[in-house]
């Protein structure tokens, strides 16, 4: 009987091996030998824009996903051929939050900040404000007053807040507070009939702590920071969840468990029977 498999894999260092660490010879097709057996849905999770996400699947010849949650959680993609088709069921999920206000209409709000520069109409979208803030600005307090002023007028939203550092700017993001990793990734598992047992969820950062210490069965690949293992950890045994976390270390197949290396030994983790797939099998 085939393995059903909803595979979610963040990309930034996590599936894509733009890291400092060496990523193990061959992993990448491994990768692809799993994600190409049906039962197998490819999820990929991640803050790039559709642009950026076609670039890394060009740049990386990765292989195409079935669904792509993209922008931070505030878009979710259905990838059929080459047609993206944008998920209307999702942003009427998360659209609640922003109390029937537009894009433009919430970005009013915050028009005479002079520390928020918007950033580039690509990476905006109708649920998702995104600014460039200067590095030695508060960002908490600005945060604070946002946060205050989204609160006043009935507005649930998420401010996530990254640095560029090659740009050597502060990113700030405002989302509908639903609009997130998590709560995607168990939207799609509902509306596509997965559930704990089958759903494998990867990643490598911060950004990814809220699925990793989830209930969703979790690996993070071994080029994470130490950092990041080190919160996970804690993280996820604060929240009784150290079941469904997996820390990539190596080893498998004679991998050294960074990037896609580090995807396919938490999967074999978890699904044994998807180690014969891996190595070049058919079940």
């Amino acid at each position: 009987m085939p393995v059903r498999l909803l595979l979610c894999t963040d990309l930034d260092r996590t599936l894509l091996p733009n890291g400092p660490q060496a990523e193990s010879s061959g992993a990448r097709d491994k990768f692809r030998q799993l994600v190409l057996q049906p039962g197998v849905t490819l999820v990929y999770v991640t803050g790039r824009d559709r642009k950026l996400v076609e670039d890394a699947i060009d740049e990386y010849q990765l292989p195409r996903p079935d669904y792509v949650i993209a922008d931070v959680g505030s878009t979710i993609y259905e990838i059929q051929q080459h047609d993206w088709r944008d998920w209307d069921r999702w942003q009427q999920e998360i659209s609640p939050d922003w109390a029937g206000k537009s894009h433009d209409e919430i970005h009013s709000l915050f028009i005479n900040s002079l520390l928020l520069k918007p950033q580039e109409d690509a990476k905006q979208n109708t649920f998702k404000l995104s600014y460039y803030v200067p590095l030695e600005a508060d960002h908490e307090t600005l945060m604070s007053e946002m946060h205050s002023t989204l609160v006043k007028n009935n507005i649930r939203a998420s401010l996530i807040w990254s640095i560029d550092e090659l740009a050597a700017t502060g990113l700030l993001d405002v989302l509908p507070a639903s609009a997130n990793k998590r709560h995607a990734i168990e939207f799609l598992m509902k509306q596509l009939g997965f559930d704990l047992s089958n759903t494998v969820f990867a990643g490598d950062s911060g950004n990814d702590l809220a699925v990793l210490t989830s209930p969703i069965r979790s690996v993070l690949v071994a080029n994470a920071s130490s950092d990041v293992r080190d919160e996970a950890k804690q993280m996820a045994l604060n929240l009784g969840e150290m079941d469904a976390l997996y820390f990539a270390h190596g080893g498998f197949l004679g991998m050294n468990g960074n990037y896609s290396a580090g995807i396919l030994e938490g999967v074999a983790h978890y699904i044994p029977e998807t180690a014969e797939l891996i190595d070049g099998g058919s079940i």
